[in-house]
């Protein structure tokens, strides 16, 4: 995803020191002959052959938190599993200040918050203020409806963004979401946040019967207001809502996304050129899972913020008794259609299997 020029430069920075002197204490593989529980449970490759082990395999380090202080939602939207999957602890919430010892621990430059719906964690001005004296960057993924009545308790900074859901126009986004009228408070929560200073950027989700052009028409219309940027990524159906009539296979998705280029070049589109094109079957990138790890209530959720086959107490434990070699396309048949960002991303910016040319144009699409 794209940054300003000064939060680019730090996490430059950041990637650049880590890959150079990846911390010892991650890059173990301890297993389950570690003496520990192994909750993981892998599942075969359906062909019987292994990819190429990961090219970063010893050098794992996060780039994204994704922290979700809780998984309670006013919303029921159809593509998302986390009100399912966690539904024996929706009313569970991590307290403030674990919150920010998981921030800590964790040491990535940026801190996605989401859930649920952060914007119903009472404490969730705190919580943004805390990361930010913290001096990470903050993506605050919310449905929108809460912005309006609670945004006096934030403060614009140019380390925070409010990100907003929105998976089309209004009549697309209210049936996606399950409930009319979403789509209109969403865009008054955008309204408002820009009035009062803040940075905002969207997400959307691409499903098998998303039109494209409706996506481009989405990004044209909240040009009037101003947005910062916009990120995409495709449905992915993972276990929680593995619902085949919605999602997509690779082949769909390269289809989906061939003439996105075009959009991306149109709009402020957050998402690498690399990942853009990854999306289109120009490149093959391996998962990342590691650099977008996930804190919930449970502890750390492993292998990915998707799939779940254990959580841990402690962040090295999540690094360290992951087996990672065993997933990703090619490796667990879970993976198999995955192409969302926060799988796929990291290895696009860290330019895995890139060239010079692919170099060249992330600084290009960087500067510009």
């Amino acid at each position: 995803m794209k940054f300003h020029l000064a939060m680019t430069a730090g996490l430059a920075g950041y990637i650049l020191k880590n890959r150079m002197r990846p911390r010892p204490e991650w890059q173990k593989n301890l297993g389950p002959e570690s003496g520990g529980a192994n909750p993981f449970r892998i599942l075969p490759p359906k062909t019987g052959e292994k990819r190429q082990p990961h090219p970063m395999i010893r050098q794992r380090f996060p780039i994204v938190l994704m922290l979700e202080p809780l998984h309670a939602c006013n919303l029921t939207c159809t593509g998302c599993g986390r009100i399912r999957e966690y539904e024996s602890t929706i009313t569970e919430r991590v307290p403030l200040e674990e919150c920010l010892a998981a921030v800590d621990e964790c040491g990535a430059p940026v801190v996605s918050i989401c859930g649920g719906e952060p914007m119903m964690y009472p404490q969730i001005g705190a919580l943004t203020a805390g990361i930010l004296e913290r001096d990470r960057n903050i993506y605050l993924c919310t449905n929108g409806m809460f912005i309006v009545r609670r945004l006096r308790e934030f403060r614009p900074d140019r380390r925070f963004y409010f990100n907003v859901h929105l998976d089309g126009m209004e009549k697309t986004h209210d049936l996606c979401v399950e409930r009319d009228g979403v789509f209109r408070e969403a865009v008054e929560g955008v309204k408002a946040a820009k009035a009062a200073g803040f940075q905002v950027c969207t997400n959307t989700t691409v499903y098998k019967e998303t039109d494209m052009l409706e996506i481009e028409e989405l990004f044209e219309f909240l040009r009037q207001f101003d947005v910062d940027g916009h990120q995409i990524s495709p449905a992915y159906g993972y276990s929680a809502v593995d619902d085949r009539e919605i999602f997509m296979t690779r082949e769909e998705v390269n289809e989906k996304f061939r003439d996105f280029e075009r959009v991306a070049r149109k709009y402020p589109v957050k998402q690498t050129p690399l990942y853009v094109e990854f999306l289109r079957g120009e490149h093959d990138f391996p998962c990342t899972a590691w650099g977008n790890p996930t804190y919930n209530v449970k502890g750390w959720k492993g292998p990915c913020y998707l799939i779940t086959d254990g959580h841990y107490r402690t962040f090295e434990e999540l690094m360290t008794q992951t087996p990672w070699e065993s997933y990703g396309p090619g490796n667990d048949p879970r993976c198999e259609h995955c192409m969302v960002h926060c799988g796929f991303e990291p290895s696009a910016a860290l330019g895995i299997n890139a060239g010079l040319a692919d170099n060249l144009k992330m600084l290009a699409w960087t500067l510009r």
